[in-house]
């Protein structure tokens, strides 16, 4: 798959909330969803998120949405949240279906760690990823990510989460220590 031409990354904004739900949406829930790997269709139906939760997310001032434009616009985001201790929670993390497997994801993972330590002054990011979610969870292993045994319940009954197609959906914790930035060599003589 070719890499798709993208801008530099850049914050989200209110009026990018519309888009960016489509966008989350398409990555995980509907016929959309199939096109790509990050699918959660076999295990949830309904919404993912709506506009009025992504716009909470652009106006707080704990969070930063980072977006990834494209020729044909958003391709890319995800959400850094101010937690404990020097921690980030990364979340609302999605690529457009078509354009996964081009490693737009270490791209925007990269880009995340980044504003992550320059930010927040985070030194390590906790996510939460569905348990029967397999591959996902070896795909963020393999970008240094490790279980830390904690697990957290699914929100049954809430449906702004999501319709279970199951009854025993349950999150892992995934923990990943940042690496120090590297200084740069700029203005040495």
């Amino acid at each position: 798959m070719k890499r798709p031409q993208t801008a530099p990354f850049r914050l989200a904004a209110p009026p990018d909330a519309a888009e960016l739900t489509t966008l989350i949406e398409s990555a995980y829930r509907g016929a959309s969803s199939r096109e790509g790997w990050t699918t959660e269709a076999d295990l949830l139906g309904g919404q993912r998120v709506d506009e009025a939760q992504v716009l909470q997310v652009i106006n707080d001032p704990e969070s930063l949405l980072l977006v990834l434009p494209d020729a044909d616009g958003l391709l890319a985001c995800c959400q850094l949240e101010r937690r404990r201790d020097g921690i980030v929670y990364f979340g609302m993390f999605a690529v457009r279906p078509g354009s996964q497997g081009a490693g737009v994801g270490r791209q925007v993972m990269a880009e995340a760690q980044r504003l992550a330590r320059t930010s927040f002054g985070a030194t390590a990011m906790e996510m939460t990823v569905i348990a029967q979610r397999s591959e996902l969870i070896e795909w963020y292993e393999r970008l240094g990510f490790r279980r830390t045994g904690e697990t957290r319940p699914f929100p049954y009954g809430e449906p702004r989460f999501g319709d279970p197609k199951r009854d025993d959906l349950h999150f892992v914790v995934l923990h990943r220590d940042l690496p120090v930035a590297e200084a740069t060599t700029e203005g040495a003589s």
